[in-house]
């Protein structure tokens, strides 16, 4: 998917392989997002992976809000290349 590229990206960028990263984190919570939101054009009433859909949402959106706060740019840059919205942030 977007994973290969964007990962590669990050990598090279940071010199070395750094999977703990904020936005290698990130990238892979939204190929979890994006795979999980396609299972459910099939299966509508699974609820534990909506559940499951749910976390990973939650986790993502607080992943990029520390990201956001520390460094804007880099967090712009990803939600770019991403393709996904801006979320408010809590004042």
């Amino acid at each position: 998917m977007l994973k290969k590229g964007f990962v590669s990206v990050i990598l090279q960028e940071e010199n070395g392989e750094n999977k703990g990263s904020v936005e290698f984190q990130v990238v892979n919570f939204t190929n979890k997002i994006r795979k999980l939101t396609s299972h459910f054009e099939l299966h509508k009433k699974d609820y534990l992976s909506q559940r499951g859909l749910r976390k990973i949402l939650g986790k993502r959106q607080r992943l990029l809000a520390y990201l956001s706060k520390k460094n804007r740019i880099r967090y712009k840059e990803l939600i770019n290349h991403l393709n996904i919205r801006e979320t408010e942030t809590k004042a």
